[in-house]
């Protein structure tokens, strides 16, 4: 039979591992937690690769587009505008009629058809509709007085 001194060491040792053991799992815990906070700075996939709707449209930003909504069961729906912004789960469009902004439901979106043609959002602080009238004159002025 072990004697009294022999146990109580035992038992000593058997606390220092103890402990030891415990500052491994809260040392684990804390390193995983800051890998942790470091994975949440990072950009959510479905908004980075275009096989998912958001990461797709993320490249088309700027870009002209209609986009059909279904409203409830039956009903379609339809904006036109640029393509502001694009979140994980609504869009922002850029109305084509004037300045406004159109946040939409990313979920309700059936169809998108982005032009291949036009592209840039234009400014409408600064629209004037007659710009191109005048730019069209200056360029046929210009062309005429080269023959």
């Amino acid at each position: 039979m072990p004697s009294q001194e022999e146990l109580s060491n035992k038992r000593i040792k058997l606390q220092e591992e103890y402990i030891n053991d415990n500052r491994n799992i809260t040392e684990e815990k804390a390193s995983t937690k800051k890998e942790n906070r470091q994975d949440n700075n990072v950009t959510p996939e479905i908004l980075t690769n275009p096989i998912y709707t958001p990461g797709f449209l993320r490249q088309q930003i700027g870009k002209l587009m209609r986009v059909e909504f279904l409203i409830g069961t039956n009903n379609m729906v339809d904006r036109i505008g640029f393509l502001e912004d694009v979140g994980a789960s609504y869009i922002i469009l850029r109305s084509f009629e004037g300045d406004s902004l159109i946040y939409a439901d990313i979920y309700a979106i059936k169809f998108i058809t982005i032009s291949a043609t036009y592209t840039g959002m234009p400014s409408f602080q600064n629209f004037n509709p007659y710009s191109n009238y005048n730019m069209n004159n200056n360029m046929n002025n210009n062309m005429s007085n080269r023959f």
